[in-house]
């Protein structure tokens, strides 16, 4: 399981034009069922994802594709960490 910690390094005018390409990003890895949570940080410098992914080099590559990374807005911090204890319903990411 990995957090993509993502951090805004343009002003949010700039982020505002790649939105909807971003989120047609996440949702094609929600489908997929990868992505399992996903919202923006407050105050809004920058949002959240949490990925379910068999290791870091396919995060990488997940997070190559996001268009807030192709264009060089935003940067990414990923963290991965080992699940021991879930909500009831998410035993299956453990």
């Amino acid at each position: 399981m990995f957090i993509a910690s993502l951090n805004y390094i343009q002003p949010l005018d700039k982020i505002e034009q790649y939105l909807e390409a971003h989120r047609a990003f996440l949702d094609k890895y929600y489908q997929r069922g990868v992505f399992l949570m996903s919202g923006r940080k407050e105050p809004r410098t920058g949002g959240i994802i949490l990925i379910h992914a068999a290791d870091l080099d396919e995060v990488n590559r997940i997070i190559a594709e996001d268009p807030f990374n192709r264009e060089k807005v935003a940067e990414y911090t990923i963290t991965e960490f080992l699940p021991s204890k879930t909500a009831v319903g998410l035993e299956k990411y453990l």
